[in-house]
């Protein structure tokens, strides 16, 4: 098994951030510091350490959030500011996929499942965010097609697969259809074209909505998440 597999199945992090730590110096097998990506452990008979503490492949978990305003979506923050983690009474150790941003609210997945994480979160799955966008002033029909059309933002080309706006006399209420998890996605797109977003709500991940009340979150059956994997794995 990779070494950046077995973190992740440790529920330390994602594949991806893994290798970050991999590269940091910050992870031993058996009490040799490892820094090579393509390094493989076999889970019977080495002893693995993260930050000097041993960690073992966990049993999978997975939780629905319906994420509220006033909290990063971290496991820890710098400025003492809440959490999402706060909301979440678990024993496992769980980590968010993806980010929203400090006052976006909405569907987030949290899991110890480093190989759903990046199923999620990697472009080629193009797995769909649906977001409902409050702007400073109504969406004019030109820049409604340039979003779909794409624009640039940090040197990087973005769109949108479908604009739509829920209610048929308020154009400064847009939903929106996006396949990509940068940070500040939305509303880098929108101010590119000179838009401010007043408050920004995510309505649906992978499909899945936000069945529950804004700040809670419930377990996700093996079966969500396999009809997830089933939809949009290639």
């Amino acid at each position: 098994m990779r070494l950046n597999k077995y973190l992740a199945d440790s529920g330390v992090a994602s594949r991806r951030k893994a290798e970050e730590y991999i590269l940091e110096g910050r992870v031993t097998v058996n009490n040799k510091t490892i820094i090579e990506l393509a390094f493989t452990v076999d889970p019977e008979k080495d002893i693995v350490d993260f930050d000097g503490e041993i960690i073992k492949p966990k049993r999978h978990i997975y939780y629905l959030m319906n994420k509220p305003m006033g909290a990063v979506t971290t496991t820890a923050d710098d400025k003492n500011r809440r959490t999402v983690l706060d909301y979440i009474n678990s024993k496992e150790k769980v980590y968010p996929i993806g980010r929203l941003d400090f006052n976006t609210t909405g569907v987030l997945f949290l899991t110890n499942d480093g190989d759903f994480s990046y199923f999620l979160t990697h472009p080629k799955n193009k797995v769909p965010r649906v977001y409902e966008a409050k702007l400073d002033r109504p969406l004019q029909e030109l820049d409604k097609a340039t979003l779909l059309k794409g624009v640039f933002i940090n040197s990087a080309r973005g769109r949108f697969e479908k604009v739509s706006f829920p209610k048929a006399k308020d154009f400064s209420l847009v939903e929106v259809v996006g396949l990509e998890g940068r940070n500040h996605f939305v509303k880098n797109m929108f101010g590119a074209l000179g838009y401010t977003v007043i408050s920004l709500n995510r309505k649906s991940y992978a499909g899945v909505e936000a069945d529950i009340p804004i700040g809670t979150y419930r377990p996700m059956s093996l079966n969500e998440v396999k009809e997830i994997k089933k939809k949009y794995g290639k």
